[in-house]
């Protein structure tokens, strides 16, 4: 288990991360949710004893990180896929990692095999691709069979099949009973592979809950409409108390009124309809709208 109490991080005038707390149990997969600049790098780097904390605590297991000997058995990392010597080949640098936490031979092999790369296990690693070095550093952190997995960013590089097969790969570790912390920027890929999130902003807490319940925070389901009668049907919607926007001549939007209401007072009215679909509220729709004040560079309209 993950347990972060009122954790700081001050670089000068600026604060990185702000007296957060959260938990992360075993047997879920949880996502890690931010913008950019939100403190996630930081305090995954506080929580591996790679940075100090300014005030609070982060600990694993109970422990800080640093106290655990033979780091590997006990806590899987994947931080920076660059972070390895390019000239080695991917099986000697498991081999160097194996060799210095005490973990057996064989189970180099089965890593990179579980990873599937085997057929490339005596290249170097600086011709590997991105999606190369994120399999490399996913061995890695699966090497000494930890408990606790952590993750920052692992999707980049991969092509579908390779996203397909993380995700699998998570589960079946969540499933195992084994605490899982994948850090993405990708909301939509959350939405397939995570059960619970962590979502932080300007390095505050904003969310530590279930995927479905932050979804259900954002804006409510809408309604699209098609009709050849839109107008007097978007009368009609107004005067039951909706809110109603016109997308184009025969399709409206319509928040306050679920499908099965509109759907009789076109009865009711005998107004025709062509289409009636409910847009149900998304992870990504509910980030943006609860991380918008966080957001460290935002972008202004073009002119």
């Amino acid at each position: 288990m993950i347990e972060v109490e009122q954790l700081t991080k001050r670089y000068g005038p600026t604060t990185a991360v702000r007296e957060l707390s959260f938990t992360v149990r075993p047997g879920h997969v949880t996502g890690f949710l931010g913008p950019n600049g939100a403190g996630k790098t930081t305090t995954l780097r506080m929580l591996l004893g790679l940075v100090e904390p300014t005030a609070g605590t982060a600990t694993i297991g109970g422990h800080v990180f640093r106290r655990h000997p033979r780091g590997l058995r006990h806590v899987g990392a994947l931080l920076d896929a660059h972070d390895v010597h390019g000239g080695r080949s991917a099986r000697a640098h498991l081999h160097a990692l194996a060799r210095g936490n005490r973990i057996p031979r064989r189970r180099v092999e089965e890593v990179l095999a579980e990873v599937g790369l085997t057929g490339a296990a005596g290249r170097r690693i600086g011709t590997y691709s991105l999606g190369m070095r994120q399999r490399l550093g996913i061995a890695a952190a699966l090497l000494g069979d930890p408990p606790v997995l952590m993750f920052d960013e692992p999707l980049n590089g991969l092509d579908p099949e390779g996203v397909l097969w993380v995700r699998g790969l998570f589960r079946r570790l969540a499933r195992e009973g084994r605490t899982v912390f994948v850090s993405s920027h990708l909301m939509s890929e959350m939405e397939h592979t995570a059960e619970e999130l962590v979502v932080i902003g300007r390095g505050e807490l904003i969310a530590a809950e279930s995927l479905a319940e932050f979804a259900a925070r954002g804006t409510a389901p809408t309604v699209t409409v098609r009709s050849p009668d839109s107008g007097a049907l978007a009368a009609v919607l107004v005067k039951e108390g909706a809110q109603v926007d016109r997308r184009d001549d025969d399709t409206l939007q319509v928040r306050g009124a679920g499908a099965v209401r509109v759907g009789e007072l076109a009865h009711e009215h005998r107004l025709l309809l062509w289409e009636l679909t409910t847009q149900a509220a998304s992870l990504e729709t509910a980030f943006m709208e609860l991380t918008a004040d966080s957001v460290e560079y935002a972008a202004g309209e073009t002119r």
